[in-house]
């Protein structure tokens, strides 16, 4: 049954008033009947319409009623419809067996009966109906299982999401607690020394030069702890959208090179060199310079951790109005398939030597490219080092 509640028929006969006939028999409010006067006709109707009853003349020039019910019964979209002879000829002629051999349904000599006609038609027109209803139905199965087995699979995603966000719990509160715990006990001990030292009266120990190395190894540790503190806040903002960028004007070659100044301890530490190329020319842009200092910081501290103690190369390249910062080290890489875990939050490499840190550098680093407008990428390979790349527009955004 078609969109608007009418059955579709179709009648086919040479004669325009055999058709008249039969279309005054058969018609009614809830049905749209269709005719054609050849078998081509009759085809073209049948490419275009669904029919529930087909009704055909079996003498007609050209291609008879049988020549056009084998075309249908051999093409996908006509074979199920349901085929009606009509014939004035002789019972003698045995066009009804013939009839049924090629898949009709029914067989009526002409003249007609009116009230057979009728019958017959309601017959098939009801069978059709309900043939309708049925794939509806089974349509409406379909849909319903595909709507259940989507909703299946998100209630596995859902679960599946929620057990690796109850192990990344876990992992983050071991991480946090050994984290926390090495400047802490640091802490704790150089306490209990100095204690210590107090209780034997020895003063020397609290002269100047020892002092200042007790302070500066105090201040390593409590921004230990302060780093770690502000990554997590970090992470919070981020995840509830509060995290705010205030732009100003900065220049990078010379923000590139204090952060570079201000590791040098760190560089030193790890045994290894930085070598800074600066772009030739002043590049100026308008970003949160405390937010785009501590890209750069995660980005060089990365490349002594996981740089195998080997140098690292920094290059700032501008263009098209960005300016792109890659920071390279020549450690043993990062597999393809983790160059994109890295950048989750609480993912640290995996078979490096150093560790440290909650995992979080890479992708605070990430957002805040972000929230700046431009990206950052890795590019990588096992052995040769690893190329992490901030790209940033230099516009003003308030422009």
């Amino acid at each position: 049954m078609e969109p608007d509640g009418k059955t579709k028929l179709l009648i086919v006969d040479d004669l325009a008033e055999n058709l008249q006939a039969l279309n005054a028999l058969i018609r009614a409010d809830n049905r749209e009947v269709y005719q054609a006067q050849s078998g081509e006709q009759a085809l073209a109707l049948l490419l275009q319409h669904e029919f529930a009853l087909a009704i055909l003349d079996v003498q007609m020039p050209g291609m008879d009623g049988f020549e056009l019910a084998e075309l249908m019964r051999g093409t996908e979209r006509t074979r199920h419809i349901p085929i009606v002879f009509v014939s004035a000829a002789g019972r003698e002629l045995n066009y009804a067996f013939k009839g049924y051999e090629t898949g009709a349904v029914d067989f009526l000599q002409k003249p007609l009966d009116a009230d057979a006609v009728k019958s017959k038609v309601n017959v098939f027109e009801a069978l059709y109906q309900q043939r309708q209803e049925v794939r509806r139905q089974v349509e409406a199965l379909e849909q319903a299982r595909r709507e259940q087995d989507a909703l299946l699979h998100e209630l596995h995603s859902t679960k599946d999401e929620l057990e690796r966000s109850l192990k990344m719990r876990d992992e983050f509160m071991s991480m946090v607690a050994h984290e926390l715990r090495t400047p802490l006990n640091t802490l704790f001990l150089e306490t209990q020394m100095r204690t210590l030292q107090l209780k034997r009266g020895n003063m020397a120990a609290f002269a100047k030069e020892p002092m200042e190395l007790m302070i500066a190894r105090d201040e390593r540790q409590i921004q230990a702890m302060i780093r770690l503190i502000d990554d997590m806040l970090d992470v919070s903002r981020m995840r509830s959208g509060v995290l705010s960028i205030r732009p100003v004007q900065v220049e990078i070659n010379g923000l590139v090179e204090r952060v570079i100044g201000d590791l040098a301890r760190r560089v030193s530490t790890a045994g290894t060199s930085v070598s800074f190329h600066p772009a030739p020319h002043a590049v100026t842009g308008w970003w949160d310079e405390f937010r785009i200092e501590q890209v750069i910081v995660n980005l060089l501290t990365n490349a002594l951790r996981y740089g195998d103690g080997k140098p690292v190369d920094v290059r700032i390249e501008s263009a098209d109005d960005t300016v792109r910062v890659t920071v390279r080290d020549q450690g043993q890489g990062i597999a393809p398939e983790d160059q994109k875990r890295i950048f989750e939050p609480f993912e640290r490499g995996k078979g490096n030597k150093v560790s440290g840190g909650l995992g979080l550098g890479l992708y605070i680093s990430d957002q805040l490219a972000r929230a700046h407008g431009g990206q950052l990428a890795v590019e990588s390979k096992l052995g040769e080092g690893s190329a992490f790349s901030l790209t940033l527009p230099c516009r003003n955004p308030a422009s």
